[in-house]
């Protein structure tokens, strides 16, 4: 009886993460289509249900369209590949490793170079000006890394990185780009997608040369919980995972 319920256990566990393999093959092939990657690097992890503390994340040197389910590699948080077939991109590990093992709560990590975020991040005031409805939610979950002038080269500064976020769930990172976290990979896709918008609307309002028309603070919503609660991040990846079910069904192979 007992060699049957861990047999079982065994089943329900290789289904969940196959069903989280597949959520995350469709953020990197969106993330894809959206223009959200730098060539072949950025990268995006989620930590796998489990006693033993492990991350999917996307192995070094593949290009986020040709990521699929089963390609994705499965690392400790001492940056050993204890599964799957690639290697461990180092600052992918800085980073990415530092803040799960800081942050529990933050299962799904996405750290991409999307264009607006990305130019966001490099003006000498990077911040969201509360002039978007989005940003009435938004703007108090957002954290600016302005001490940062070079990549994550080591653990110390994905320990720093871990700091800087806090609580928040959107980092806008200096002369880098941007890492959202969430519970789970939906929540932490739709944060940076959302974040993403917000900030295209700033840099094309700003591009005009005119002043912004600021929204009165006392309309801030004060929200710091996770956008899923308040959206429907769920439904959103869902229906990104249809488009893909029929353009590119790979992606869950």
């Amino acid at each position: 009886m007992t060699a049957i319920a861990r047999t079982l256990s065994n089943a329900h566990s290789d289904a969940e993460e196959w069903q989280m393999r597949c959520d995350m093959a469709a953020v990197f092939r969106v993330a894809a289509r959206l223009g959200w990657n730098e060539q072949i690097g950025n990268h995006n992890s989620l930590m796998l249900p489990g006693d033993r503390p492990l991350f999917l994340i996307n192995p070094r040197g593949m290009l986020f369209q040709e990521i699929t389910a089963s390609s994705l590699i499965v690392c400790d948080l001492d940056g050993n590949v204890v599964r799957g077939k690639g290697e461990l991109r180092k600052v992918a590990f800085h980073i990415h490793a530092r803040i799960h093992l800081a942050k529990p709560e933050a299962a799904c990590i996405v750290h991409v170079h999307p264009q607006y975020l990305t130019a966001l991040s490099m003006l000498e005031d990077p911040e969201f000006v509360l002039a978007h409805h989005d940003s009435l939610m938004l703007n108090d979950r957002v954290v600016y890394d302005r001490d940062s002038y070079t990549p994550a080269g080591d653990i110390e500064e994905g320990d720093r990185l871990a700091r800087v976020l806090g609580d928040k769930s959107v980092m806008v990172m200096a002369h880098h780009g941007v890492t959202t976290v969430g519970r789970t990979v939906h929540e932490a896709f739709d944060e940076c997608y959302i974040a993403e918008r917000n900030a295209m609307y700033q840099i094309t309002a700003l591009s005009t040369g005119r002043r912004l028309r600021a929204i009165p603070d006392r309309f801030r919503k004060g929200y710091t919980g996770p956008w899923g609660d308040k959206v429907d991040s769920r439904m959103h990846l869902d229906a990104w995972r249809r488009v893909l079910d029929r353009d590119e069904p790979d992606y869950a192979t």
